[in-house]
């Protein structure tokens, strides 16, 4: 079969990448022919990219796009649109595959490419990474202009989800919204991001790029730094604490880094930011930690997200003020942590203390997150279902 995956922002494609369409092509790579279409430009960095040093099983295919400094910016909307363009003039160019597995988002190529599976009766398979616009009214929330702004972007939205021939998506609650509107597809599939537990487990073994003291405990957040993760409100919690032990760990990089820095500064927390790390170091730095919090802000549109399945793969503890009722469920299902109250440091701050003067706790809550992760979160086992998508939807659509 003959199979081309779109994904505007995909990863490096290194050894250590764990970007979902990247596993998801090596896996189909074996029996088919595979190519991946992706950006020039690498959402990640904010810089266009190099290409892989690693010749893979699979072509990689990619696609100019001007780019943008900022995640939240008029430049962003117009280089993604100048990337869907020119997605539907490269896909014009090559054979007519089988089918196409599209994620979403952006919204103008995956809209392009639903019009060109439509006239060219190409089988057209979706994955929902996140929902636009719905995310965009964390950043502009205004009554009634907030919606004639975003209008353009639900109705491409909707119209994509409406010519789906299959659904996947990254948890229940986008796949639903997808549904909402598409009324003809009887297949579908939520099959969470998740990660490759063998080989999580192998970059655990590795040595930490930190070292713990004796009697520290590390307290680590994981992901992006920007306007849905509410860092403010852990370093808040921490002030409450006051425990000298206590070191908060912060992974990732984001438009924020430097306001989090400096808060944490100003109320004179110890914490330790290291900036973006490469998967396997990410993993043997979580892997000695001691609790992993998961602050999301009021009305933040997401789900479940990359850092649940690292978070649980850990086996650790989770502290969460996500108010998604899809992962507060997971959490309260498997007792695998708490959920606290959303923006109240207070509440975060308690939970906190249990877990750091309960250790069995503690310990028996990272068991319980290990089962779910080996139970929701292990690609090896759940990616099966995308792979069996993919090739029975000429069939099964």
């Amino acid at each position: 079969m003959d199979i081309v995956i779109i994904s505007e922002f995909c990863e490096d494609f290194s050894k250590s990448d764990n970007d979902r369409f990247f596993y998801l092509a090596k896996m189909l790579a074996d029996d088919n022919n595979v190519e991946i279409i992706t950006s020039s430009f690498r959402h990640t960095t904010k810089r266009q990219r190099n290409k892989p040093a690693t010749v893979w099983s699979f072509k990689i295919t990619f696609i100019e796009e001007p780019g943008y400094l900022k995640n939240v910016c008029l430049k962003r909307f117009y280089s993604h649109y100048i990337w869907g363009r020119n997605v539907e003039k490269y896909i014009h160019t090559r054979k007519k595959p089988d089918v196409i597995y599209c994620a979403l988002p952006s919204l103008t190529g995956p809209y392009l490419i639903a019009k060109y599976c439509r006239k060219n009766d190409v089988r057209f398979v979706i994955d929902v990474q996140d929902l636009w616009p719905e995310a965009f009214y964390m950043i502009i929330n205004i009554p009634v202009l907030s919606n004639i702004i975003f209008a353009p972007f639900t109705i491409y939205a909707n119209c994509i989800y409406k010519k789906a021939d299959a659904i996947c998506a990254v948890s229940a609650t986008y796949c639903q919204r997808a549904m909402k509107v598409n009324k003809k597809c009887k297949t579908t599939a939520t099959v969470f991001l998740g990660t490759e537990l063998e080989v999580f487990d192998l970059y655990a073994s590795e040595d930490s790029v930190l070292v713990k003291e004796k009697n520290e405990i590390f307290l680590v957040y994981c992901g992006t730094l920007g306007s849905s993760y509410d860092i403010t409100c852990v370093i808040d919690a921490l002030t409450f604490i006051r425990n000298e032990k206590i070191r908060f760990i912060v992974i990732g990089d984001g438009p924020k880094l430097a306001e989090f820095k400096a808060y944490a500064k100003r109320k004179k927390i110890k914490a330790t930011f290291t900036g973006r790390l490469p998967y396997n170091q990410m993993c043997s730095l979580l892997k000695i930690c001691d609790i992993t919090v998961n602050p999301i802000t009021h009305m933040a549109a997401q789900s479940i997200i990359n850092k649940h399945a690292d978070y649980a793969a850990s086996g650790l503890p989770v502290i969460s003020t996500q108010e998604s009722t899809e992962y507060r469920k997971l959490i309260e299902n498997y007792q695998m942590g708490f959920n606290c109250r959303n923006n109240n440091a207070q509440d975060l701050a308690d939970k906190i203390k249990i877990l750091i003067e309960d250790k069995n706790k503690a310990m028996e809550m990272g068991k319980n997150a290990r089962k779910c992760a080996e139970e929701n979160f292990n690609r090896s086992i759940t990616y099966q279902k995308l792979k069996k998508i993919i090739l029975d939807s000429m069939e099964n659509t």
